[in-house]
């Protein structure tokens, strides 16, 4: 399956907010993607796009030194063809573009799936929030990836 990942635009917000309320359970507001892509110069966002329909996309906020992952999210028709990994590796690939080289981000503790793909990637579990999610207070595993520039050579096979 082809698809490209592109620099968001503020005309696919509305695409952005319906997979995120496909995806998660206690989804963002559409107002929070409109300030996070209008107005928050710390934050950057990609999208998946195929045949013209966005079908994925992934943030992150830019931290000083840090990035932090805010979310990823494909939609559920378009899952397991490597479009999360993909979205997560241009956000590797702008973060490390810019200087950073360390990213972090939570993850639900039963999302072994999403754990796996960033243990491919190079994070690595260094902490629990304890009842971080609001919905059913699930733990969120703590994971970092503490060299954004080592990972991108391995996947470049360098």
């Amino acid at each position: 399956m082809e698809y490209v990942i592109r620099p968001i635009r503020p005309t696919d917000i509305d695409a952005v907010w319906e997979i995120e309320k496909m995806c998660f359970s206690v989804p963002w507001s559409r107002q929070s993607f409109v300030l996070e892509v209008e107005k928050n110069g710390c934050a950057r966002y990609v999208v998946a796009e195929h045949s013209g329909t966005v079908v994925g996309y992934g943030g992150m906020w830019l931290v000083v030194d840090e990035a932090h992952i805010t979310n990823i999210a494909v939609h559920p028709l378009f899952r397991r063809k490597g479009i999360g990994q993909a979205i997560l590796k241009a956000l590797m690939a702008e973060a490390h573009r810019i200087g950073i080289d360390k990213m972090t981000l939570e993850v639900r503790a039963s999302n072994i799936a999403a754990q796996s793909l960033y243990k491919k990637l190079g994070f690595v579990e260094v902490g629990v929030r304890k009842g971080y999610y609001s919905d059913n207070a699930e733990d969120a595993i703590i994971m970092w990836n503490f060299s954004i520039s080592h990972t991108l050579k391995l996947i470049q096979g360098g």
